[in-house]
Parts: structure tokens; sequence; C-alpha cells
């Protein structure tokens, strides 16, 4: 499975159920403080649930740590629309796997999460899409779901309270895209999966132009926690600003690669060495993409960081998904940010001139590098094409796309040089 043995340096609190048998069941989540958060909210104004929310500290998990609490009340409350709940499973993010893990492991610790949303803004449904290749996984979450019908946790009048709730879930077809909020609202409305423009947000107009909070799967599972035990509780498990445990998806050149849950701020080079078990085969370390494939690499001298999202901000990367991939040194790094434009040009939505194009064009540059056919200007020439795609797009693909090519080129750019004159390198393996 994907969960690796436990490290001791690990704070279990939305993994503290991996591992008991039964973990999915409802029966199991009860006996281990299941719906305790939920409970206490019920009781709770929805200011006072948002609020606490806040204090928590705890910023989104899919990658762009935006406040969760702040976002939760951009949603009008005085709307007459009907509110919607909506988790973003798509996780289609290279290198990110967790949340396929917490529905694994945990499928009601992520509907109870909706649930307490749902009392802190108003809404009545929610919608959980997940990326269609996850098939076991939306099976797992479809049988939770209708457990918590059968024992009324879900449905009309909740635990004889006057709050009623239904979920659904809703594949995806394995479009990257859709993992962008809003062309995921698109896709869950039945059309072609492509961004909006914004304004408006999804807060004021979302899931069928209704408001809507939106959040990844990650964000919602540790809302239970931060009503359960407080906000406070939550925050200090982190640094300022930065509350609460992460789930990071360590892979690559590795000895224990695994999903580990290690508290924001955790250093990286003790992620590497401690709770990874070190670079593999006895090697020295050459680079690090700390967040998911579209956060700019790191070379090894400058991985002695917190991992959280302000210290990596510094670093001139993102946390970004949690996806931690590791690369040794004998990794080609012109191979693998080929490879990385290779995935960013097949899935391009094709809507935004410069991302279809940007990102046709840096692929084509990047392939002819590789088999030896590129010239010194090329070298100048994939930076200044990735510079024009920054900013000039409906949606973060076109960045994240140029922001990791920048970074390749600008940090290893005597990789690039060496190919003017070896030509042709062999491929070499980039996860092992």
């Amino acid at each position: 499975m994907l969960y690796n043995q436990p490290s001791p340096l690990e704070v279990k609190v939305l993994t503290r159920r991996f591992g008991l048998e039964n973990s999915r069941s409802l029966g199991t989540y009860l006996a281990t403080d299941g719906f305790r958060g939920f409970r206490r909210a019920l009781e709770m104004t929805p200011e006072e649930i948002i609020n606490e929310v806040k204090l928590s500290g705890l910023r989104g998990r899919g990658g762009a740590g935006f406040p969760a609490g702040m976002k939760w009340s951009f949603v009008p409350r005085n709307s007459p629309k009907p509110k919607y709940i909506v988790v973003n499973g798509d996780e289609g993010e290279p290198g990110t796997c967790k949340d396929r893990v917490l529905i694994e492991n945990d499928p009601h610790q992520l509907l109870e999460g909706m649930l307490i949303a749902a009392l802190a803004v108003g809404a009545s449904a929610g919608y959980v899409y997940v990326r269609g290749e996850y098939r076991r996984v939306i099976e797992i979450l479809d049988r939770a779901i209708a457990e918590e019908y059968e024992k009324g946790y879900l449905g009309k009048n909740i635990l004889g309270s006057s709050f009623s709730f239904d979920v659904y879930t809703h594949t995806g077809a394995g479009s990257y895209e859709c993992g962008e909020e809003s062309a995921l609202l698109e896709s869950l409305e039945g059309k072609r999966g492509v961004p909006r423009i914004r304004p408006p947000f999804p807060a004021v107009s979302g899931a069928f132009q209704c408001p809507t909070v939106l959040n990844n799967v990650e964000t919602f599972c540790a809302v239970p926690a931060i009503l359960r035990d407080g906000g406070a509780a939550f925050a200090d498990l982190g640094p300022p600003k930065n509350g609460g445990t992460r789930l990071f998806c360590l892979s690559g050149h590795v000895n224990r690669p695994g999903v580990y849950e290690l508290p924001m701020g955790f250093n990286l080079l003790r992620m590497i060495g401690e709770v990874g078990g070190g670079v593999w085969k006895g090697k020295k370390l050459k680079a690090v993409i700390p967040g998911g494939s579209s956060c700019p690499v790191l070379r090894a001298e400058e991985c002695d960081l917190a991992m959280d999202f302000d210290s990596v901000a510094k670093a001139k990367s993102m946390l970004g998904s949690g996806g931690v991939v590791v690369f040794d040194e004998d990794t080609c790094m012109v191979t693998v940010a080929m490879r990385l434009m290779r995935f960013y040009q097949h899935e391009s939505c094709g809507w935004c001139i410069p991302c279809r194009e940007g990102t046709a064009w840096l692929r084509k540059l990047l392939v002819r590098f590789h088999a030896g056919h590129g010239t010194h200007s090329d070298i100048g020439l994939i930076g200044e094409l990735a510079r024009n795609m920054l900013g000039r797009t409906f949606c973060p693909l076109g960045d994240a796309a140029a922001m990791p090519t920048i970074a390749f080129v600008e940090k290893f750019r005597e990789e690039f040089e060496a190919y003017l004159t070896r030509g042709a390198r062999h491929e070499v393996r980039v996860h092992g």
C-alpha cells in the first residue's frame, strides 16, 4: 500500500486510525472519537465554527495554501441560493498521492469534515469529485456514505437536529486540468473541464452558480480534529500561520518512500534522512521538488529549510500539494525537465493560447535538446518562452509548467550546456 510503515517522528492526527482493524467502518470511527467534532459544531454558531478554523491556522492542502477559515467566511450568509460543499479529490499532481490514502483508510473523517463545513456556511448538499482512475477509492467512499445514511449521520435531521445534508460522489475522466477548482466545477456540472474567468469566485458563484466551499480532501480531513480538540491545539502543532500537520508524499531516490504525517515546518533534510532513510544506495542528494511537479526544484544546498508554506516560498519554491520528489546525484535534470513538459503539454486543456502553444513549444525544444540537436541559443529561448507564459493564462497550469522549467534551466544550466558538447545522452532513470 502507499502508506508506508509509520515513522517515530510522525505526529498522527489525520492518520490516527491508519492500521486499525476495519478503519473504514463507521463503528471503528465512532469508537475512536469520530463525530465528536461534529457534535460540538452542532452546538456552535456558524461564526464560531469559522473562527475556530481560522484560529487553527489551517491552510488549504491542495496547493495554494489559502487560509481555510477565511475562505469559508467569504460565502455570503444572506444569499437566497442553495449552498454547496465541494471536495477536490482529483489529485492529478505528479508526485502526490495523499488524498487517495486518506479516503482508503478513513473515509468517515472526510465526511465529518464536510458536515462541519456545511454547518459553518449553511450548505445542504456536498459533492466529492474524485479522479476517474481511483475506482477503488470511489467504491470505498460510496460504502461509507451509504453506512452514514443508514445510521443517521447523513440525510434528514441528522442526529435528531434540524440540520440536513446529502453527499454525492462524482468521478473525473483523468484530466489534470480538472484539479483546478473552477475547471472542476465545470466538469461537475457536466461541461468541458476548462477554467472559468474570475471573479466571481466559487464562494460567491461556484457549483451551479451558487455559493460554494471548495477545498482539498486533506483540508476537510483536518477539520474534525480542529473542532474536537480546538483550533489552538491544532495551531500549536506547526509554526505561526501554518498550523497542524501535513501529509508528505516522499518519493524518488529514497530508501523508505511513503506517505508520512509530519508537523508543518518539519526540516526537509531531516525528512529525507531520518524519515525517508536517506538517499538510496548511499548516493548523494542532488535536488528535490518540494511540493509536486509544478513547484520549482531546489538544489541540495537549498534543502536545509522548514517545510511550511512561508519558508518554502522564501526559498522561491512552493509547498504545493506535499509531493516531495528526491533526486540522487546521477539524475539527469534535462531528462526530468523534458518528461515533465511532456506531461504539461499533454494535460493543457488548450483554452489559453500562451499555455496551449507555450507548453507545445517547450516540449519540442526540450525533446530536441535532449536528443542532442539543441543550440546554445535554445537554452535562453527555453527560459524566455517559459517567462512569457507566466501570469498570462486563465488558470495556474501555464505557471505550473513555466516555473519548474525556469528553475531547471537556471539551477542546472551546466547540464544543459553539457548537452551541446556531448550530444545526446542515454536516458537515465528519474524515479526509482
